[in-house]
């Protein structure tokens, strides 16, 4: 990591976000939501697969609430996209918290697969056997990698795999072991987005269909992210002179020219250029990079906490006036 880590990224990027149309919550996640509400009683260990790149902003909010107090494991998955000194401090973050286990994965890989089997009975000593079979929630956001990893699991394709967000539409029961059975459910978002940045990051993913988000801003958002905390990556990729005067904007028509984003007359394509941004950042082309620290995102949450109540301070007040 470069120096400057620490260094906020520039703000010329619209603060406009939590405004831009979302199709945010659509109805099969609504039955997705119902459906882990009454699975949830039966089950033992909750595992939730989280991307590697962006592990706050990839945990779900609504997940956390729903399976309070049940014994958890975390899995940094795509962790060979990820810096991997910011992994290691994820899992830092999560194994200091109460009842929760915290692994890094590459879902293709079948060996460190596997070891989520010996981390859900480490977390349930006291279940297995035929008499009390460990019983596993696979949970994630859409576009994580959870059909990958459960089909690397059983060792054959029992979930459809795809690029785009919410290909499992069904809970599927998978048998592991003899005495281990693991539920996989489809990819559940949460109502809002309440913390900005972390929506940006969400989207900068294809955690998020693409049609419900302006692929300009949310490249300007990730490139604002990276320049800092990577700026080699970035002159490497573009062959970029020293970009540091530039704006956002400025560097994403950059982008473009250097990596096939003109028209004729020389003008950049920007929608093009957000794209050819988009594709390097999920293919791994700028390295191992990740999105956020431990530190950034608490600070976002409360920034985003405090911004919803009074949001909901407002709208109560509002309901006293009429």
């Amino acid at each position: 990591m470069t120096e400057n880590a620490g260094v906020p990224p520039s703000s010329d990027v619209p603060e406009s976000f939590l405004q831009m149309a979302i199709q945010w919550f659509p109805g099969h996640m609504h039955t997705t939501r119902k459906a882990i509400a009454e699975r949830l009683p039966d089950i033992d260990v909750v595992i939730e697969l989280l991307d590697a790149r962006l592990p706050g902003s990839s945990a779900n909010s609504l997940l956390a609430e729903m399976t309070q107090g049940k014994p958890a494991l975390k899995v940094l998955n795509k962790q060979d996209l990820a810096d991997p000194e910011l992994t290691d401090a994820w899992l830092a973050h999560y194994r200091a918290q109460p009842g929760t286990r915290a692994i890094g994965l590459d879902a293709s890989v079948a060996g460190p697969a596997k070891a989520l089997v010996a981390e859900c009975r480490a977390l349930v000593p006291k279940r297995g056997g035929m008499v009390k079979p460990v019983r596993v929630l696979i949970c994630g956001i859409p576009n994580v990698g959870k059909s990958t990893l459960v089909n690397t699991l059983n060792g054959q394709r029992a979930a459809k795999t795809g690029d785009e967000p919410g290909i499992t539409k069904m809970e599927q029961k998978i048998v592991l072991a003899s005495d281990f059975y693991l539920f996989d459910t489809p990819g559940m978002l949460w109502p809002r987005i309440l913390i900005e940045e972390g929506g940006y990051n969400l989207a900068a993913s294809g955690a998020i269909g693409r049609n419900a988000y302006d692929e300009e801003l949310v490249a300007m958002a990730l490139l604002s992210r990276v320049r800092h905390r990577y700026a080699d990556r970035i002159t490497a990729r573009y062959r970029t002179a020293d970009f540091t005067a530039m704006t956002d904007e400025e560097l994403l028509a950059e982008v473009g020219r250097k990596r096939g984003g003109l028209m004729p007359g020389g003008r950049v394509n920007m929608q093009k250029a957000a794209e050819i941004a988009l594709n390097d950042f999920r293919s791994g082309a700028w390295g191992r990079v990740t999105l956020e620290t431990p530190d950034e995102f608490a600070a976002w949450w409360a920034t985003g906490m405090a911004a919803e109540a009074q949001r909901l301070e407002k709208k109560s007040a509002d309901r006293k006036k009429r």
